[in-house]
């Protein structure tokens, strides 16, 4: 029996290069298009099955060299594509300017021309094992599946050591093992000969480097900038800077000198891949700026409170409100680095100093225990890390008001400097909250004060009263703050101290000139309300299904987005990019699906059992991918990390699905097999359709162990079980015709390059059930899709 190590090596090595390139987009440029490389990979396995299909003979008479000797190229073609990559001028900002789009264009064109055929090479390898091996697909697939498995975590494990800069190279050296077990004594020697020159090559010609616009371009080419401390992990690139222009990043009144106040402190500056997550004191943390900062409001309302703040922006926001007067302060910090900081010191930055009137919580956010008068979200908490916007839900807020002493509430920082209608979704988040809490009149429980760049919705256990109301505005007059909302204040001729004009992509201009404007005071009442204005906005609540403040621009919109592309922040060209690849994964898919049409010679089969294959490969490809990004959502927040949820669920379901394979390769009643491969995979689903938010929610307060432990246990059972449908369809298929085989690997590959983006879009659109609930359709699909037995 022929050995499928090589296979198992390719399969590592081509998924490990596909993380590998996500993380160096992540941190030379935006993580958003990282989704670029799933669309290249994917369509690169999609294309090399219908080649397959059109060359299915030749290939197998020329097996014997092109087993070794596509590692081999795939050795040569990876290492010019890294290198092309890093040369490549892309700039995203350009890509959002009208005038200079069409050369972002031409640049975008050229990263699919330097990636695309390392993984066409690799599903051409991949899909000719499944044609020289075609009595045993279960076998195949099994060590695809495991190979894939092994080289996610060998990816995971290699952050902790190299710089995402140096992840390609390194994985290189597995395919160069692969063409030597394949070959003989030439093709040993061809591997190291090419390895050799690939590596050189890579040292002397790729450039990868940290874009201009990155935050921390600036600041790390300063005179005298210097990096006082690097930390490599899976969760990203951490460089503590120091230089003149790191400060305590606050929002500091334009009156604090006629108050009498200082100025915010110098600071460390914490990056995580070339974005700024906080700010680390040089010595104690100094927070004499407070009274001034916009993130008072809520203490000027309250006496003496004990408050639960998250964030701990690496210890100034326990300062701080000690500072305004805080009895007792307990931080929640979710972002372990952060945490770190704050325990054990990070570089130079030493730990938060002892203080009866501090406690440092080690629980999660959303399972905080304890009575407070305050719940303050700190300025940069949404910033520090992507799981934090959980917090941001209404479930989260309604919590958190559970949580409240009577005349208590929570303070939540929203940015308003690039679209203000993020605070006006917070609101409706807030509106919710309340609804959940089971207030009626939720508009009465709601203050909104602001500067001219960050917001503060307050929200209260009891209703505002006309003194907090008057208390509030006094703080605000005296700091030149606008206070947008409050019960009883007209929404008509006050005084606007910030210019904030709204911004509409129905229209060509920002309303300016005359008076100055307050877009937030125009919509709170509406919101509150629960009538928001209907426009290209969403407007609608933050939830748990749905756990992201942006991207905010409905998908009926998107002509209009694309027409005014020039004013869309960074978090909303995600949105963009998914529709992009969607676009061309359809016009993919189609391509591949349509073949028969153009090559029945090469598939010889009856049409209905085309159109079964039609049916039965893309509902496997589309379901397989909705459940593995479902549960990758939800992993992010069990293990407080996306990478380490993306690693851990990939390479579980991998593993687990490998196994499956295997064991589908030895069952004789394949219809049967199936039936009950079906029946758990929809069972699963459905329980994790039911109960997979409190299961996430019970066990956050767990060691991290136990926790991927808990994760791994739970997605066996579905993972062995979606093994099994796609080598047993493999099997049944090709035995109504040989050409059949590499067809549904290509039509496999094509729905799975659309059920990213199709998944990210639904579940940012609809929520995160309705992945799961799409994916139990697509499964039943292909049950009922299976071929009668032949007599």
């Amino acid at each position: 029996m022929q050995s499928l190590f090589p296979l198992f090596l390719i399969a590592g090595a081509a998924v490990g290069v596909e993380i590998a390139l996500t993380r160096f987009f992540a941190v030379a440029s935006w993580s958003e298009y990282g989704y670029w490389v799933i669309s290249i990979a994917m369509t690169g396995f999609a294309v090399s099955g219908v080649v397959m299909v059109l060359g299915r003979e030749a290939f197998l008479r020329h097996a014997r060299w092109l087993l070794p000797g596509l590692p081999v190229a795939m050795l040569a073609v990876g290492g010019a594509g890294w290198i092309g990559a890093t040369l490549n001028g892309f700039n995203p900002l350009e890509l959002q300017n009208p005038a200079t789009a069409e050369g972002q264009l031409v640049n975008i064109a050229l990263y699919y021309a330097a990636l695309f055929p390392f993984f066409f090479l690799a599903g051409l390898a991949v899909s000719l094992n499944f044609v020289v091996h075609a009595g045993e697909v279960g076998r195949v697939y099994g060590y695809d599946l495991l190979g894939a498995g092994t080289g996610a975590v060998l990816a995971l494990v290699l952050m902790f050591v190299l710089h995402p800069f140096a992840l390609v190279p390194a994985m290189l050296p597995l395919l160069a093992v692969a063409a030597m077990i394949s070959g003989g004594t030439r093709w040993r020697i061809a591997a190291l000969v090419v390895l050799a020159g690939t590596e050189a090559a890579v040292l002397g010609f790729a450039a990868p480097r940290v874009n201009e616009f990155k935050p921390i371009y600036a600041p790390l080419n300063v005179p005298e900038s210097r990096v006082v401390a690097e930390v490599l992990s899976p969760r990203g690139v951490y460089r503590l800077l120091d230089n003149f222009t790191e400060r305590l990043d606050v929002d500091v009144s334009n009156n604090a000198g006629t108050m009498g106040v200082p100025a915010p402190p110098r600071s460390f500056g914490l990056y995580r891949d070339g974005s700024r997550i906080a700010a680390l004191p040089m010595g104690a943390p100094e927070a004499g700026h407070a009274p001034a900062a916009l993130d008072a409001a809520p203490y000027a309302l309250i006496d003496g409170p004990r408050v639960l703040v998250l964030g701990g922006a690496g210890g100034f926001r326990a300062a701080e409100a000690l500072q305004l007067g805080a009895a007792h302060v307990t931080v929640i910090e979710p972002e372990p680095l952060l945490r770190q900081a704050l325990t054990q010191g990070l570089g130079p930055v030493q730990p938060l100093a002892a203080d009866a009137r501090v406690t440092v919580s080690a629980a999660h956010p959303l399972t905080a225990t304890g009575r407070y008068d305050l719940v303050d979200v700190a300025g940069d908490f949404l910033g520090a890390d992507e799981q934090n916007r959980n917090v941001y839900t209404a479930e989260a807020l309604a919590g958190f008001l559970a949580r409240l002493e009577p005349g208590g509430m929570i303070s939540v920082p929203v940015g308003i400097r690039e679209l203000p209608v993020y605070a006006v979704r917070v609101l409706s988040t807030a509106r919710e909250a309340l609804r959940i809490a089971g207030v009626a009149e939720p508009a009465q429980h709601v203050a909104v004060i602001r500067s001219a760049w960050n917001l503060r919705v307050l929200i209260a256990r009891e209703p505002f009263d006309a003194a907090r109301v008057e208390r509030l505005s006094a703080f605000a007059a005296e700091r030149s703050f606008d206070l947008s909302y409050a019960p009883g204040l007209p929404t008509e001729g006050r005084e606007v101290w910030n210019d904030l004009p709204p911004v509409s992509l129905e229209s060509n201009t920002v309303e300016q000139g005359g008076d100055a404007q307050d877009a937030v005071a125009r919509e709170a009442a509406l919101v509150l309300a629960g009538t928001p204005p209907e426009d290209a906005f969403d407007r609608s609540p933050v939830t748990a299904d749905r756990p992201w403040l942006s991207p905010l621009v409905r998908l009926p919109s998107l002509g209009a987005a694309l027409a005014r592309i020039e004013i869309l922040p960074q978090q909303e060209i995600g949105l963009l990019v998914n529709v992009a690849v969607l676009a061309q994964a359809i016009i993919l898919a189609l391509v591949v699906s349509l073949l028969p049409l153009l090559a029945r010679g090469a598939l010889r089969v009856p049409l209905p059992v085309l159109g079964r294959a039609l049916v039965y490969f893309p509902a496997l490809g589309l379901g397989f991918l909705l459940i593995e990004i479902a549960f990758i959502e939800h992993a992010a927040l069990l293990l407080g990390d996306r990478t380490s949820g993306f690693a851990l669920v990939l390479t579980t379901m991998l593993v687990f699905s490998g196994i499956g394979a295997m064991w589908a390769g030895r069952v004789a009643a394949h219809g049967r097999a199936l039936r009950i491969a079906v029946l758990v995979s929809v069972g699963c689903a459905l329980l994790a359709l039911f109960g997979v938010r409190g299961a996430v929610l019970a066990a956050l307060d767990w060691p991290w162990a136990v926790r991927a432990a808990l994760l791994v246990v739970a997605l066996a059972p579905i993972s062995l079980a979606l093994g099994f449908p796609f080598p047993l369809g493999l099997d049944r298929f090709q035995k109504e015709g040989a050409g059949l085989l590499p067809w549904a690997w290509a039509l496999n590959g094509a729905f799975s390059v659309v059920a990213t983006p199709l998944a990210n879009l639904l579940g940012h659109g609809a929520g995160l059930s309705w992945l799961l609930a799409a994916a139990i359709v697509c499964y039943l699909g292909a049950g009922i899709a299976w071929p009668k037995e032949r007599p």
